[in-house]
């Protein structure tokens, strides 16, 4: 009986530890790649339309309302030309003229909110999202440190993998529509 315990002590200790990643990449293939902030995955946030979630992201630099609109209409493609440093400096960032500390919890959970609506309204990413079960999420191309970054790696994979197991074995259906104030009567995928 003890030579049958250290024979499947010996054999569990030689199996492999599997663990599921996968790797967000802006330029990537997969279909997992969908959740890049730089992807086209159009969602309404607080009546602004964002093309991306990059775009969304980049306008917080910016404290006038209406250059906000146009950077969060802007395509993944364009959006890197908004960049600027100049939040660093205070650490403040805007929504539609008001300030937010970007080290405080209220800004994460502003941020949260605004994935949230993404995933709502954007079929593709919500689908993308999902279909990422049983993976742990990575970003290695994002940077590391909250005071010189809009929203560090770890911020980034910590709101979606919260967002995946907050709708969990839900169904996946959810038709949006647009505001009627741009103009579309249709649903949204």
């Amino acid at each position: 009986m003890i030579d049958n315990l250290s024979s499947n002590e010996s054999e569990q200790s030689n199996q492999l530890v599997v663990i599921k990643t996968t790797d967000i990449c802006a330029k990537g293939r997969h279909l997992e790649d969908i959740l890049s902030n730089f992807c086209n995955n159009d969602f309404c946030y607080d009546g602004v339309q964002c093309k991306c979630m990059a775009a969304f992201l980049q306008s917080l630099k910016y404290k006038d309302e209406k250059q906000q609109r146009d950077i969060c209409f802007t395509f993944g493609d364009c959006v890197s030309k908004y960049s600027n440093a100049d939040w660093q400096k205070d650490q403040i960032v805007w929504w539609k003229g008001l300030p937010m500390d970007r080290q405080s919890p209220e800004y994460l959970d502003f941020v949260n909110e605004a994935y949230q609506s993404m995933f709502l309204w954007c079929g593709r990413f919500r689908n993308a999202l999902m279909e990422t079960e049983g993976k742990q999420l990575l970003y290695d191309s994002g940077r590391k440190d909250p005071y010189k970054t809009i929203l560090t790696d770890q911020e980034f994979c910590k709101i979606l993998t919260d967002l995946r197991e907050l709708h969990k074995g839900e169904s996946l259906n959810y038709p949006r529509m647009w505001p009627s104030s741009y103009g579309v009567d249709e649903d949204y995928e």
